[in-house]
């Protein structure tokens, strides 16, 4: 299985070790959405970012398999694939700790990263 199908199950954790770094030390599991609105600070950002890499996950994964379905050069895939990866990683990182002009860079390249996933197909 190529190394891109595998970066879509990394793409779909993201969110959850996002979370986990949000609500730790968050005792109220009983309404996690409404306690969702008391965090502050990197625990609020983490939040957003989590929010964040679910909008996200849906055109990464689509675009993925496209990619695969329609005959893309599987080691090429890859490489974009973990690019996004990465890009994503960052992302959520320079949200945490609030370095906004940085973010939006390290989105701005995953973006583009997915797009060229995307199209990759065409270019064969």
């Amino acid at each position: 299985m190529p190394i891109a199908y595998w970066s879509i199950l990394l793409a779909a954790l993201l969110p959850l070790g996002l979370i986990a770094y949000a609500k730790s030390g968050s005792r109220d599991n009983h309404t996690p959405r409404d306690s969702a609105e008391q965090l502050t600070g990197a625990r609020r950002r983490a939040y957003a970012a989590h929010q964040n890499a679910y909008e996200n996950f849906p055109f990464f994964a689509v675009a993925v398999v496209a990619a695969l379905s329609f005959g893309a050069a599987s080691s090429t895939l890859n490489i974009l694939a973990l690019l996004y990866i990465a890009f994503r990683i960052a992302y959520s990182y320079l949200y945490i700790v609030d370095r906004p002009s940085l973010r939006s860079a390290t989105y701005a390249g995953g973006l583009f990263t997915n797009i060229a996933i995307l199209v990759l197909p065409a270019l064969k």
